[in-house]
């Protein structure tokens, strides 16, 4: 390929790349256009006669000031510029004391105390910096804070007007930062606090996606479209930006639905919770291996269960993330969770039954462990559903009511036909409560005996048959005995 022919697939190659980042978020395009701006207007410390001799050369730190303090969002520019202004102000006032404080002991002593001063100062500062809290919310600012001050005391060693400079140059870096502030505010913002509101949100979304594709693909239920798989792996690594944007909308004024001292710090509690159950989707995904041999006749008993967990922590999930996006209470995801819960409970009566007779141990591990993460990860969403639910409390979130009253909602569908055990249901010691009622006018409450009667007739057959009791089942051992107090 000739020169020409080179020069002219990079030009192509630049231009695609260039289109590319426009079209995946517009807001850079609109970014770039506010910086220059700012710059632009900042500029007429320079272009303007009466301005450039108002503040001379310390008009530069105007457009300095601009470059280094304009961020994406909102909180960034105000963070860097309310550091750079409460630095500069600090750091020239103590600039300005410790010049008087070395003329004090005279020519020779000058130096000697202004070097001082400003090793202790710097050392300090620069320690400060090495504290979490510190290095998260003002470490730009003790930057700020150490450049200003030697600059200050350096410069005033050798220039007699400087408290003259150091107005100068605190005025410049002000009117800089407020510009940047102003143009961020009013032109088309990006609030950081926003952003981390549908971080979260999506990447719970991401978590629901997953486990909705993994019942399809583990099970192989061709009625339900595979989802991404590979979601959740971008939840894996979102700790760093969802602290970067706590820390940044914590410097935000109130903005839409979100309040001045908005419970920003109870969104990282909740990503905190998606990580921990994207880990567990990390554990569960390596056994999405068909190399993998497992039990069939022990996977086809877990499927129903396992099914059930899979599907309703994936509508748990969904339902806390469209509430977040509604800035609605969770609600609807009370009675997934509920199913869920019910079937790990059939879950752990199935891992009761497990005989090792008929089946080779290293063909029953995978499927007892795939059954067991899905029951932790079960938990796991309910954390998240308990988690969003104090957000929406703390951020008085508007509570949505179910348009269909509890007596209309259907059943939840737990187990296909066939396999649920018919239950008989008898009041247990009759003679004794009725005496116990007649000592105690004000019990009230009453213990039922319910037997949980396994058997593998057909339904049909079970709904004519008449109940069995305890005794007549206790040959073998199906018979579950459940103490149940009702409270009226």
């Amino acid at each position: 390929m000739d020169s020409g022919g080179f020069f002219k697939s990079n030009v192509m190659n630049v231009a695609k790349s260039i289109k590319k980042t426009g079209k995946d978020d517009p807001r850079r395009v609109i970014h770039s256009l506010k910086v220059g701006l700012a710059l632009t207007l900042v500029s007429l410390f320079y272009y303007s006669r009466p301005l450039y001799d108002g503040f001379g050369v310390a008009g530069m730190w105007a457009v300095l000031t601009v470059v280094v303090v304009f961020e994406f969002t909102v909180g960034g520019t105000l963070s860097k510029g309310l550091n750079r202004g409460c630095a500069t102000l600090l750091a020239g006032a103590l600039g300005v004391g410790a010049q008087h404080l070395a003329i004090a002991f005279g020519k020779k002593g000058e130096p000697i105390v202004l070097g001082a001063l400003l090793f202790i100062l710097a050392a300090g500062a620069t320690f400060l910096r090495f504290f979490p809290r510190i290095k998260a919310r003002y470490d730009y600012g003790v930057v700020i804070f150490i450049l200003t001050f030697s600059l200050v005391t350096v410069s005033g060693f050798r220039v007699n007007e400087i408290l003259e400079l150091a107005e100068q140059r605190l005025l410049t870096i002000l009117i800089g930062g407020a510009t940047c502030m102003v143009v961020s505010i009013l032109v088309c913002p990006v609030w950081a606090g926003q952003e981390l509101h549908n971080l979260v949100a999506s990447n719970i979304q991401k978590l629901a996606n997953y486990l909705e594709g993994f019942q399809a693909e583990y099970f192989q239920d061709k009625q339900k479209s595979k989802s991404s798989l590979q979601g959740y792996k971008s939840v894996l690594g979102s700790k760093a930006s969802e602290e970067s944007l706590g820390n940044l909308a914590r410097w935000e004024p109130g903005h839409g639905a979100f309040r001045l001292r908005h419970p920003w710090k109870q969104y990282l509690k909740l990503g905190a919770l998606a990580r921990e159950c994207a880990y567990k989707i990390e554990t569960l995904n390596t056994y999405l291996n068909p190399e993998i041999q497992e039990c069939m006749e022990l996977r086809c008993k877990f499927e129903e269960p396992c099914k059930i967990m899979s599907s309703e922590s994936s509508k748990a999930l969904k339902a806390i993330s469209s509430s977040m996006k509604t800035m609605t209470a969770p609600s609807a995801a009370k009675c997934h969770i509920e199913n869920s819960k019910t079937a790990t409970k059939l879950l752990k009566v199935a891992l009761e039954t497990i005989s090792l007779e008929d089946a080779q141990l290293i063909a029953i591990i995978p499927v007892v462990t795939i059954a067991s993460i899905l029951e932790e990860i079960t938990k796991t969403v309910e954390k998240v559903y308990d988690s969003a639910s104090e957000l929406s409390n703390l951020a008085h979130f508007k509570n949505v009511e179910s348009n269909v009253s509890p007596e209309k909602q259907p059943p939840p569908h737990l187990l296909h036909r066939g396999t649920i055990n018919p239950l008989v249901v008898d009041i247990a010691n009759n003679n004794n409560n009725n005496n116990n009622n007649n000592n105690n006018n004000n019990n009230d409450q009453i213990e039922i005996t319910i037997h949980d009667i396994i058997s593998s007739e057909s339904p049909e057959k079970v709904e004519n048959a008449p109940p069995k009791s305890c005794a007549e089942n206790a040959q073998s051992n199906s018979c579950a005995v459940v103490n149940i107090i009702v409270c009226h």
